[in-house]
Order: structure tokens, then sequence, then C-alpha cells
């Protein structure tokens, strides 16, 4: 399907990668992964044909279709979020444009792109573009509404529909997880799993690589090398090969120092010249082994800590919490102890970034109290803590400025070396850094004079994987209190020690980790409302619990499987006859439609005006029914599915 020969790319004296060769099969799905700066965007912009190589070849199978979503700034117009879901094709594009900006129902233009929308089977990729946005946490009321009035997370979700909605042949995606909570990464993670084509992507989630790829491309030091396998099977592979290269090369050295050793000792004695001259011909033909690239080394450094508060840290006591009509939080209960670690899980919407920005007083609460505890001081870092850089200072600067504790500038530019502000970088202007690099800073300047409440949201977004091991050591040895949101399951399992999950306003602790939430809660959904009595339940309850099941007559169990058997059974029937009404529905519709795109087909429809419009009325008419009897089947078809999975 692709392949890349011989590729060659420099910027200026840097040479960024040379002569890398790869090739990409139909169906593999292959991470591209390494530092920051090594050249993985460009790789795909040549691949794109957006940039140009110094060198190489890129070919692609004849017809192959190509998905691409980049890290960031995905262009929008006048689109609504449907329409730019469905806009699959230039020609679908030109359909939505033509529908948006020619209103008149009576104008040829119109009835032409209708026909055309038709013809592109447009009802039912919108029918497939909604029940994907619903699965990236898009509501029903958001599809109507204009793109571009999106938050740019949310519009890169969006064009990620569209994408899924094609299927391509080759899907490549840079940093696709980055706008994603946990919900929706999962629900990500399964399409790709169901994904028939090709899967190029670079990403820092090592989760996601694990769970998606079957193969990883590193580029490190200006080379490609491939592995098979996720990126477990990765960094073994790489050890095995590193080792082995390292003792080839120390072979081959300590032979190529004996060799030089015979010769000059004998190469002046005549008895031994020819012996010597020998030797030196075995140099000039010896294949020399390339030195070990070196190593990245270790990122570890240590920072100021904060002082110690009370037991105690902070308190929230009936909390209500809206937004407009929008109520997050009723009556929001919950107390935060020292040096807790907690991670806060939950759909998107759940309200776990306001939770959040109540505990760090960002936003101010209607009603009900919040407490501090004695000597706590909270730092609250999210993607807006950027706006309070200083952009007229240096990067050195503005992370050291106001700074109480005494930090040499040594460590300063050890930890900004730790977030890839190295050599020069940190004598840049704060206002000449991308968006991620002030992310970054922000972060820097959180972890030089730490408070003793740390509140995150996402922090680790813009950071590649070296950076994010070195912000997991840095958080090990914090001595103050953490609560977070992130989508990095490799960040969370590195850092929570406690969970809570937040769904529909309601707030529910776990005693542990988010593996320990993972069992818990997949308890709590097959065994239902008893969970909810069980959870805080005391060893002893538990085991009485189970004594009394026991004890059932098999009688009365038996009558209980029946009566599960039989309610199955007859919500069983129920869907399919719903499937079989909506299937019945689905055809007439499509032969109305048929007969009526025909009519719309012939010119003379055209001559009486009355007649064109009413047929354009019906054809609307039509495929919105269609419309939504598709959706409404495909609902009851993935309904009957799961039902029969369940049972």
């Amino acid at each position: 399907m692709l392949t890349v020969s011989k590729l060659n790319k420099s910027f200026g004296p840097q040479t960024l990668f040379s002569d890398i060769t790869l090739r990409l099969l139909r169906g593999e799905r292959v991470g591209l992964v390494g530092p920051n700066g090594a050249g993985k965007t460009t790789l795909f912009s040549i691949i794109l044909g957006v940039e140009e190589s110094d060198g190489g070849i890129v070919e692609l199978d004849r017809g192959t279709c190509i998905g691409f979503l980049p890290q960031e700034s995905a262009p929008t117009g006048e689109e609504t979020v449907i329409e730019l879901a469905a806009s699959t094709s230039p020609e679908m594009e030109r359909v939505y444009q033509v529908l948006r900006e020619c209103t008149d129902p009576d104008a040829t233009q119109r009835l032409d792109a209708l026909n055309q929308f038709i013809e592109l089977d447009g009802h039912n990729m919108e029918a497939k573009a909604k029940r994907i946005l619903a699965g990236l946490a898009f509501r029903e009321d958001d599809f109507d509404k204009p793109a571009h009035t999106l938050s740019g997370g949310w519009i890169m979700r969006a064009h990620l529909a569209r994408l899924l909605v094609m299927e391509p042949d080759l899907l490549m995606l840079d940093e696709p997880t980055n706008h994603l909570d946990l919900e929706t990464l999962g629900w990500f993670q399964r399409q790709l799993k169901r994904y028939s084509g090709a899967i190029l992507t670079i990403s820092h989630d090592r989760e996601f690589l694990n769970g998606i790829c079957d193969g990883i491309l590193e580029i490190s030091h200006g080379k490609l090398h491939r592995y098979q396998g996720n990126y477990e099977n990765y960094l073994i592979q790489k050890a095995e090969r590193e080792a082995q290269h390292l003792a080839a090369y120390q072979n081959q050295q300590r032979e190529i120092a004996h060799l030089e050793s015979f010769i000059s000792r004998f190469r002046a004695k005549a008895s031994k010249a020819s012996q010597a001259q020998a030797r030196i011909k075995q140099l000039e033909k010896m294949e020399r082994i390339d030195a070990p690239e070196s190593m990245e080394a270790t990122i570890s450094f240590s920072f100021p800590q904060p002082q110690r508060s009370g037991q105690r840290v902070a308190t929230l006591q009936n909390i209500r919490q809206a937004y407009g009509d929008l109520v997050v939080y009723k009556d929001l209960n919950l107390e935060i102890e020292k040096q807790q670690r907690i991670v806060l899980v939950g759909p998107n919407g759940a309200g776990k970034s306001t939770l959040l920005k109540i505990l760090g007083n960002i936003i101010p609460i209607e009603a009900g109290t919040r407490e501090l505890g004695l000597n706590v001081s909270v730092g609250y870092f999210s993607q807006q803590r950027v706006d309070i850089l200083d952009m007229e200072c240096s990067v050195l600067d503005e992370a050291t400025d106001g700074i109480e504790s005494s930090i040499t500038e040594q460590k300063a530019r050890g930890i900004l070396g730790a977030f890839l502000f190295r050599g020069d970088d940190v004598f840049k202007k704060v206002r000449v850094l991308s968006g991620g690099e002030k992310s970054r800073l922000a972060l820097v300047k959180l972890l030089l004079d730490p408070p003793n409440l740390l509140l995150l949201d996402e922090p680790t977004t813009h950071l590649d994987m070296p950076s994010i091991d070195a912000f997991i050591e840095a958080l090990k040895s914090y001595t103050g209190t953490i609560v977070f949101v992130s989508h990095d399951v490799h960040f969370i399992r590195a850092i929570a020690k406690n969970t809570i999950q937040i769904e529909a306003g309601k707030v529910t602790p776990y005693a542990g980790d988010y593996d320990y939430y993972l069992r818990k809660s997949e308890a709590s959904s097959e065994q239902g409302g008893l969970v909810a009595g069980l959870r805080n339940a005391s060893p002893q309850s538990e085991s009485g619990t189970k004594e009394k099941t026991r004890g059932i007559s098999p009688k009365e169990r038996r009558r209980r499987n029946a009566e599960k058997r039989k309610a199955v059974s007859l919500k069983r029937k129920s869907i399919e006859m719903c499937v079989a009404k909506l299937e019945s529905e689905i055809l007439a519709l499509e032969e109305e439609q048929a007969l009526i795109s025909k009519q719309l087909e012939d010119p003379n429809s055209y001559a009486d005006k009355e007649k064109a419009k009413e047929l354009s009325t019906q054809a609307d008419r039509v495929a919105r029914r269609l419309n939504e009897r598709n959706y409404e089947w495909e609902i009851e078809t993935e309904n009957l599915l799961n039902l029969e999975q369940e049972n």
C-alpha cells in the first residue's frame, strides 16, 4: 500500500533523517515513536505530499485513499458539525456548501445539489456520522451547531468523526488522543480495533499504542527502526537490539585494537612485514560497525518540597454548581485528606474539570461551602494557565520569576531541560513559544515552587514520553496532595492511589488506584444495584450475603432463572419486532425515494415549477424520514447485539 525508499530530509546543516525505508501493508496498524524533534510529523508531511524530501521515493498503490488527522488546528468553515463529519469527499463538501448558500427551494442549483446529495448516499452518511459523533461524546443538539463555534478540542473530534465515517484505506493520525477523555478514548480504541484499513499513528500514549498496534516504527538519531508487536514488545526488542549492537561493536573494537597493535609492533621488521601488511589489508576491508548511538540520559531532578499541611486538606459541603440551565452538581460533599493522590474519572461533561476549579477557587460556587485545611496552598494547572505568563520574559526568567525558595540557575535549567527547553532555548522570549511549549513552561513554574495541593487538568497533553517519565518521577517524590484529571492511563497508573468517579452529578470515591476502580466498577455494572449496598460493606457482611445467597433452595433458584430467561426472551422479541418494522419502513421509503429521484432526473419535470417544487419537497421529506428510520434501526440492532452478548 505504502512504500518509502531511501528518504532524506535536512533543515540547513541539521540532518533530520537519512536513507529511511518502510513498507506498510493493507490492514497493518503501526505506531510511529521517537523524541520530539526527531522528524515524525515531517515524515507524515512528506508522505502526504505537503512537504518535499531531499531525496528518496514515496509510492502509494493506485487508488489508495488517505485520511489524515493533524495534531492541532484542523480547518473549519461555515459548516455544521454534522456537515463536517459527513463531508467524506470534496463532492460532498461542495454539495453542503451549495445547500447552505442557496436557500431558494426552487433554484435549479439547489435542486441539482439535492440530487447529487442522494447520489452520494448522503442520508446514510449522515446517519453513520451521527452514530460516530455520539461515540465521540457529541450531544444531538450539537449536530447542527457551526463547527467553528466549538473549542479546538471539539473541532478535532469532529474531524476525527469525519475520518471514521470516510473509512480511508490508510488512516494517518498525529496524536489523536490529545483531545479525548478516558471514556471516549476507550470507545475510539474499540473502533480502531474493528477498522479494516491500515493505520499509521504518532502517539505518546503508551496504553493507546499497546491497545491498537501490531508494529512500532522508531525514528532516532536520523534512522528508522521497525519492531514487531505493540509498544511493550518494542521496548523489549529495542533493549535486545541495543545490547547485541553494543556487544558486536565492542568485539570488533577489540579485534581492531589487536590488529593495530600487531601492525605498529612488526611493520618495521623485515621478517614480519608481510604479516603486518596482510593485517593492514584486513583492516581496510573490514566493514566497520557504527558506535552505538548515545543513549538519552535518564532525566532526574529534585525540586523544593512544599510546607506541610494539616490532615484535612479541603472540604466541600452541599455544593451546588451550574452553567446556566445545566446543573453540574446539586449537593456535592467531598473531603480531601493530606497526601492523597486522586484521579477523577467519568464521562465527558460529567464535571471533572469543574470539580478541580471548585477546589482551586477558580470559579465562584453558587451554594454550599468550600474550606481549606491548615496551611494549605493551592496550585491549579490547566491550559488557561499559560495566559498568566509574561510574553516578554525569557523562558529561564519566567520559570524562576517570583519563586521564594532558593533555587540555583543550574537546577532551574535542569528541570527546564527535562521539559525540552535545552541549551539556548532557555533564552527564547515566551511570546515566540508554541502553545505546547507555553503549557510545558507553566508546568515547570509549578514544579519549581510547588504548593501543597496540586490540581492538574490534563498535564501530560504536550509532553513526550521522556518528559512524562520525568514528570512522574518528580511527582513520586512530591510530599503534598494531588487531585488530577488525565486521559493518559500510564500516567494515571503511575500516580493515582485513590479514584473518584463522577457521573450525573454524583461523586463516588474508591479507596484504591485506577485498576482497583476498574475491577469494582466492572463488578458494579454486572451486579447492578446490589453493588451500591456491597461497596462499603465489611468483609463479614459480604460473607454473610454470600451465605444467604447460597441458602436459596434449588427450586427457588430455578424459578428465578426461568423468570430471567422469560424477561430476556420478551425483550428480544420486542426488539426483533421493532427491527422488522423499521426494515419494512426503510424498504418502502427507499422505493419511494427511487421513484422521486427518477422523476427528478426527467428534464420534463422542471417544465412545471410547482411540480418541481413539490417533488423537491417530497424528496426532502422522504430523505429525512429515511435518515431517521436508518438511525433508529442502527440503535435497535446494536441493542439486539448487546442483548445477545450479555446472555
